[in-house]
This record gives C-alpha cells, sequence and structure tokens, in this order.
C-alpha cells in the first residue's frame, strides 16, 4: 500500500477532496468523489467500469479496508490522516471517514451501447430527472433487477454527483450507460433495434402487471411533476401502476424500481 500520512488539511496532495460539500467535481478532468466502504468496494471492484486516483481515509478505517487497499494499483496513493484533519479537508464532519477520488469511464454513444445489448436486454431510459436522489435510486434498481444498461437525457443530472453515487450505493459506478441524449433520438434507436418502449405515466390504461415480458424492453421514466412529454409517450407504449383510489403519484425511482421487477422476472 502506497500510504501517506496527511497532518496539514491544506496540504495540496489532497486538493481533489477538498470542501467537497460546497462543491463537485463532476466535468473537472473527468473525476468524481465517491464516499463510504460500500461504494468504495465497487469502485475497486473487477465489475467497476472507473478508475481509482485515489484514497483518503480517516486513520481508524485503514486496518479494516486493508483487504481493499492491498488489492489497489501498487502506485494509487492512499491518503490517512486524523478524524480532525480529515473533517478539516472535506469542509464537514466525515463519519463514515472514506474517501475516494474516482475517473470517470469513456463516454459511450447510445448506439455503440444498444448495438452490444442481447436479444432479451433490459434498459432504462430516463428524462429529465435532475434529483440526485432519484438517479441514484434508478441506476441501484437497474443493479438489482439485472438491466443491460440506462440512458439518461440532457435533462437528467450527472450520475456521478458524490450523493447520487452515495444513493446508488456504487451502481452508477458499474452500470452501462449513456449521457446527455435527446429523448426523441433515443426512441428512435430503441425502435431501430426493436426494443418495445413502455412509458411510465399514470394516464395509461394499460396496467403495468397486463405488459408482456420477453424480447428487448426498454422503461421510460420522466420527472416527477410534469412527467414524460406527450410527444414522448404517444411514441410508446404507455403502462401505469395501479394504486389505491384517490392516489396516483409514486416517486419515479419507486415506480422504476417495480417496471423493472415486472419485465426482469421470469414469466
Amino acid at each position: 500500500m502506497n500510504i501517506i500520512f496527511i497532518e496539514d488539511p491544506s496540504d495540496a496532495r489532497i486538493a481533489g477532496f477538498r470542501d467537497i460539500r460546497e462543491r463537485d467535481l463532476t466535468g473537472r478532468e473527468g473525476l468524481f468523489v465517491a464516499e463510504g466502504e460500500v461504494v468504495l468496494r465497487v469502485l475497486a471492484s473487477p465489475q467497476s467500469r472507473c478508475g481509482i486516483r485515489g484514497v483518503l481515509l480517516a486513520e481508524n478505517r485503514v486496518e479494516g479496508l486493508s483487504d481493499i487497499l492491498e488489492a489497489l494499483p501498487a502506485d494509487t496513493p492512499v491518503h490517512v490522516a486524523k478524524q480532525g484533519v480529515l473533517d478539516a479537508i472535506a469542509g464537514f464532519h466525515l463519519h463514515r471517514g472514506i474517501l475516494a477520488l474516482g475517473e470517470k469511464p469513456a463516454a459511450t454513444s447510445a448506439d455503440a451501447l444498444l448495438d452490444g445489448l442481447g436479444d432479451e436486454a433490459l434498459v432504462v431510459v430516463a428524462s429529465g430527472i435532475g434529483n440526485h436522489d432519484n438517479v441514484g435510486g434508478i441506476f441501484r434498481n437497474a443493479a438489482a433487477f439485472g438491466a443491460d444498461a440506462v440512458l439518461l437525457d440532457a435533462g437528467c443530472c450527472d450520475p456521478f454527483y458524490r450523493k447520487a453515487i452515495r444513493v446508488s450505493v456504487g451502481a452508477a459506478l458499474r452500470t452501462p450507460m449513456a449521457t446527455g441524449l435527446q429523448m426523441s433520438e433515443v426512441i428512435d434507436q430503441l425502435q431501430a433495434r426493436g426494443f418495445v418502449p413502455y412509458a411510465m405515466t399514470p394516464s395509461a390504461t394499460l396496467p403495468l402487471h397486463d405488459a408482456p415480458r420477453g424480447g428487448r424492453v426498454a422503461v421510460i421514466l420522466g420527472s416527477e411533476g410534469p412527467g414524460l412529454p406527450e410527444s414522448i409517450i404517444a411514441r410508446c407504449q404507455a403502462v401505469g401502476i395501479r394504486m389505491a383510489g384517490g392516489f396516483d403519484s409514486l416517486n419515479v425511482s419507486v415506480a422504476g424500481g417495480i417496471a423493472l421487477h415486472h419485465f426482469a422476472r421470469s414469466a
């Protein structure tokens, strides 16, 4: 392990970890901050699509993470500090005591991503979802139910925001994705490849539980409140989740998880 002890919060070697509550590294040199043991274990796993630039730990966390740290490339810096110094670096009390500086994977086009999927592929498409918790939840559900990819339009927040990664419990670091897309083009790309796009909307007449399973399926999710544009719904098969009378709305990540469970399970 390449352990480097940090005693000064202003040490230039840990500049990437400084004041992470007030800023986010996404968009800066393709870097992001990952937080917590579960996320670090995903980031360091063979399934991760991301690289590790460095690690910053409270000194009492080193022994418990020795299996991860010893498996890192020998030149990966592992910065270690007392809790007070760590808190001063991060800008708040970091009770988990674990941060990592990650490198985003190379961008993938929707065409390339979809062309690599099989005949029974299941993908999630998100439109206009700017809430970090919801985006993280969508990736967590995608991993839990075996979705092959997640496609995000230009209205979605960056899935590599620290909070989105944390809510996804690291799933955003291992799930194939394409970002910055235009929804009308995405529908074209899906349909050209034999995907059935199911638009989730409370106004649908087809209940989700009656939607056929199998084949290439895309679950299309819109933002809470406005939902998907009518122009997009009109090009898809609209499906809805039946709910108790007088209530017609679910959190978008919850609705997406229910839909993925339906389409992913065996007939």
